[in-house]
This record gives structure tokens, C-alpha cells and sequence, in this order.
């Protein structure tokens, strides 16, 4: 398709840029010719955009609308009711949009939101009723802003230029959690919290406890229900894949629900790590990034093995451990080692680790995993009969989430061929995927190799920053069977693919996941790829 930003001049104007859905965009010798004028023209496309997009990111953009296309720039500009939504859409979905927008145009498009003073009166009384809410800003820490005020440039309107914040980026980088759809953004947290990054799906509720994982989520239950009194810090540690992200999160949605007046605040130690970076490059004066991880109840952080070699990030983190314990303050962390096995760590960093409680989680006893699996199909209202829960929970012993994705993977099969699912059909479908004895571990590298194969590309094409769809979707696919197929950790995967984020990498286990549910094409290749490298792996 022509795109609605720069482009080739049409044949019978030179001056003219035609989009395939709205027909002519004016050009720039018509008038009257606004960023506003543009911006009707690109709703189409805009509506295209959203329609890529999972229902719990579409949940924050209901109402949204192109306000201004700056061609100059590439530049899309998009409306919404209030600042509490600019905000979010900000920092959890614009990587997100403008990737989705790039691949849409053919540009390099950016993209930034503002609030647009008329915009609540233009919206049906419903819509308008929804997105006003009590005090909806105070949920959102001003310390939380990371994007980058830049200069727009004088084509720019002025008055614009205080709202629209960009940043460079490399690919989607959000976990966004839908917002509620009754009154305002802020109910679904107190006023006082300081994050809210939790994943709704990981509450004490949907965990499933078994002899693997008993001691862990009952010090997990204390600590959210004593906060700094029992247990601090809690350390938990296993393998990928195991619960203990699960098991960070649920206590952050518990300490909310029963003291509403404490902060919690949940971090990747590879967030961390950047944020500390980050407040090193723009001279931190006023210690926003110490009173962020200071100046909280609760802190959870996730894989704190990534800090690993990070003597600077290291120091911090010890200064903040110690104002933290030294205020009676509750701290959370899960490794995948114990203490004593993190040898990169500083010693002064192990010990404190160590003053609370240490616990691990194991994999899945089988009634456990069958417990598991008989939840999944619950929660995703898959109608999966009990010998077939039986046999995948048989069969895969070691990783949750390698058991709930071949639960995904054997009913997308059935929905997508219209068949039955029955224990036959999960024999077939996962084949490639169960384990055989003896078997040789896949690699990283070997995935990376064997996707480049299979899609005709090179591994340097796989780590780099190009935007090309047909090469998003190869490197979303690694990244997905990176995880399934391996026990790293996202950050580690994320290094492997060119140095990425771990929220990118989620960000194409998620998509890619919803995908093998929805598009033959892509079951396929990722059913042909499977079988690639374990054929290669056992060859090797």
C-alpha cells in the first residue's frame, strides 16, 4: 500500500500522496492544509493499526483518535480524554504503536499523544462519563517518566510542543495491563501505590500449589500479609519457568488489596539496571531514581542474577537494600540460583540476601502439573478433556510454561483444522515438542542459526535494529522458541537477539503466541521450525 506519510508523488499530481484505504491525501500546495486536515484522511489506517493489536492494548486506546499527521517528521500525533491515559499509553504502549505504524507505512513513523481540551465534549456521554475519574493523574509517580523531551522542530505547532515526548526505539517494549472498564483508570489501584506494572493474571488466586512449590508460596503469603515484619528479605529462586515471577507479582497484588496506603513497586533488575544508567546520563540531580526504589513499602524485583558484572548498578542497588531494611521496609527478589551460587555478585550483596528467608521452587510434581494445565484451560475457556490434560502434564515435566504452551499449541491445532482435540491428536501435534531421552539441549544459537535458515536470512539480520516486517516476524518466532524451547530467562534471550530488552522479548512471546491461535501461517512455521532444530539438535 502507498503510505499516508511521505511518500512517492501519484502520476497525476506530483505534488499529491494517495493512501490505498482513504484515496488522496491533500498535499502540501492545497488549502486549507493542517496537521488536523491530515489527520482525519488517516483514521483508516489508524483503525488498520488497531485492529494488530491485543485487547488488552486496543482497551487502552477506546476513544483515542488521530489529531495531527507532521509529515516532516513522520510525525503522528494521536488524542485522548486525559492526562492519566496519556501517560500510560506513553510509557506502556508507544514502542508498541510505533512499530506497528512503521510496518503499516513504510516509514520510520513516530508517534506521540497529547490531551486534547475539546476532546472529552466530542465523545458520546458514556465514553466521556468513563474517562472522568477522580484524581486519575495522582495514580501515576511522576518519577515513573522516562521518555525524552525533544525538540520537534519549528513546523511543529507550538502548542504542542510541551505534550509531545519522544524516544528512540528498537522494537515493542510494553506489557500493557487493560484498564478497568467501570469508573475511572484509578480504581484498579490506590491512590498511594507507586506501580502499576503487576500482571493481573499472577494473583495468589491462579497460583497452583503442589509439593514443588508449597514452602514458597506460603513465605510468599506471610510477606504479603506482614509486610517487613516477616521475612525480610524473601528470596526465591529455581529455574525459568517455575512461578516465581508469578509469586513476586501475586504479593504485590495482595499488599495492595489489604493496606492500601502502601507503595509497592515491581522491577525487572534489567529495568533497574537501565534506569540507573539512565539517571547517570541526564545527571539525576534531584535523585529522582533513588526516591523511586527508596521511597516505597514493597519492592519486588525479578532476576536479580542480571546484576550480575554490574559493579555500579551493584553499589546502588546495596544503598538501596540498606535504606529499604533499615526502615523496616519489605523487599522481594527472585534469582535463579540460591545466594551462595551468584559468585558475579558482590559478597556484602549475598549476605544481606541471606538475613531473611531463602526458599526454591522445583518443577511440577504430575498431579500438580495436570492441576496446572486443568486451570490454563479454565482461564483461556479452552474445553480440553482429562485424558488429554493427562497426557501433555505426562509427557512435560520440567517448565510451566512449556506445559501451558503445548496445552496453547495442541488446542490452536484442533481450532485452526476444526478437529476434535483428543489424546491422538495432542500425539501428533506434539511430536517435535516432547522430550525423548537422551535428547540434546537446544541452544540459543542453535535457534538462531536454523530460524535464519528457515527464513532465508542471516543471524546478523535476526540481531539487528531492521524493521522489515517479513524480518520482525523471524525474530518475533526465535524469540518465542527461545523461550519455549530453552530455560533462559527473558533478559538472557534478549542479549542473544542483539542485545534487546526482556519486555521486547515478551513482548513477541505474547504476540506470536496469540498469532499460532489466529493464523495457519504462522502455526506452521512455528511448527516446521520446532521440528528443524530438534532434528538439529539431536544430529549435533
Amino acid at each position: 500500500m502507498c503510505p499516508v506519510l511521505p511518500g512517492p508523488p501519484t502520476s497525476g499530481d506530483p505534488t499529491a500522496v494517495t493512501d490505498a484505504h482513504t484515496g488522496p491525501v491533500p498535499s502540501a500546495s492545497d488549502e486549507p492544509l493542517t496537521p488536523q486536515h491530515e489527520a482525519r484522511a488517516f483514521e483508516p489506517l489508524w483503525q488498520r493499526l488497531l485492529g494488530q493489536l491485543v485487547s488488552s492494548q486496543r482497551a487502552w486506546l477506546d476513544g483515542s483518535r488521530p489529531y495531527a499527521i507532521h509529515r516532516d517528521m513522520n510525525l503522528v500525533v494521536i488524542a485522548v480524554g486525559n492526562e492519566f491515559f496519556r501517560q500510560q499509553i506513553e510509557q506502556r504502549l508507544r514502542p508498541t504503536l510505533e512499530q506497528e505504524l512503521s510496518l503499516l507505512t513504510g516509514f520510520d513513523s513516530r508517534l506521540a499523544v497529547t490531551v486534547d481540551p475539546d476532546f472529552l465534549a466530542e465523545l458520546p456521554p458514556l465514553e466521556a462519563e468513563r474517562d472522568l475519574g477522580p484524581a486519575v493523574a495522582a495514580d501515576v509517580d511522576s518519577s515513573t517518566q522516562t521518555h525524552d523531551d525533544r525538540s520537534t522542530g519549528a513546523s511543529v505547532d507550538m502548542s504542542l510542543n510541551d505534550r509531545i515526548a519522544r524516544r528512540d526505539i528498537d522494537e515493542p517494549a510494553s506489557d500493557p495491563t487493560a484498564p478497568t472498564t467501570t469508573g475511572s483508570a484509578a480504581s484498579s489501584a490506590p491512590s498511594g501505590d507507586a506501580d502499576s506494572s503487576l500482571n493481573p493474571k499472577y494473583s495468589f488466586d491462579t497460583f497452583v500449589i503442589g509439593s514443588s512449590n508449597r514452602f514458597a508460596h506460603a513465605a510468599a503469603i506471610a510477606v504479603a500479609e506482614a509486610p517487613g515484619r516477616a521475612y525480610n528479605p524473601l528470596l526465591i529462586y529455581g529455574d525459568s519457568g517455575l512461578g516465581k515471577t508469578h509469586l513476586l507479582h501475586a504479593v504485590g497484588h495482595y499488599v495492595r488489596s489489604m493496606y492500601a496506603s502502601m507503595r509497592v513497586r515491581y522491577v525487572s533488575s534489567e529495568e533497574f539496571t537501565n534506569e540507573f544508567i539512565n539517571s547517570i546520563r541526564d545527571n539525576d540531580r534531584n535523585d529522582r531514581f533513588k526516591r523511586r526504589y527508596r521511597d516505597v513499602d514493597v519492592l519486588l524485583i525479578d532476576d536479580i542474577q542480571f546484576l550480575e558484572g554490574k559493579i555500579q548498578t551493584q553499589e546502588e542497588f546495596f544503598h538501596t537494600f540498606n535504606a529499604l531494611h533499615n526502615a523496616g521496609k519489605q523487599i522481594v527478589i527472585t534469582s535463579d540460583r540460591p545466594p551462595k551460587r551468584l559468585e558475579a555478585l558482590e559478597d556484602r550483596l549475598r549476605s544481606r540476601f541471606e538475613w531473611g528467608l531463602t526458599t526454591d521452587v522445583q518443577p511440577p510434581d504430575l498431579e500438580t502439573r495436570i492441576a496446572i494445565l486443568r486451570k490454563k484451560a479454565a482461564q483461556e475457556r479452552l474445553d480440553v478433556p482429562a485424558d488429554v490434560l493427562e497426557f501433555i502434564a505426562s509427557k512435560i515435566a520440567t517448565n510451566i510454561r512449556e506445559l501451558e504452551g503445548a496445552l496453547i499449541r495442541v488446542t490452536a491445532f484442533a481450532n485452526l483444522n476444526r478437529q476434535r482435540v483428543d489424546a491422538t491428536l495432542a500425539e501428533i501435534v506434539l511430536k517435535d515438542v516432547i522430550p525423548t531421552t537422551g535428547e540434546v539441549e537446544v541452544t540459543p544459537g542453535l535457534i538462531l542459526a536454523q530460524t535464519a535458515a528457515f527464513f532465508d536470512v542471516s543471524i546478523d539480520d535476526l540481531c539487528s535494529g531492521s524493521r522489515n516486517r517479513a524480518l520482525v516476524n523471524a525474530r518475533q518466532i526465535g524469540m518465542y522458541l527461545c523461550r519455549e524451547l530453552t530455560g533462559l530467562s527473558l533478559p538472557k534471550i534478549g542479549q542473544h537477539f542483539g542485545n534487546r530488552d526482556h519486555s521486547t522479548v515478551l513482548y513477541a512471546e505474547r504476540k506470536i503466541r496469540e498469532a499460532l491461535a489466529e493464523k495457519p501461517t504462522t502455526y506452521n512455521q512455528v511448527a516446521e521450525l520446532t521440528t528443524r532444530i530438534r532434528q538439529a539438535a539431536r544430529s549435533s
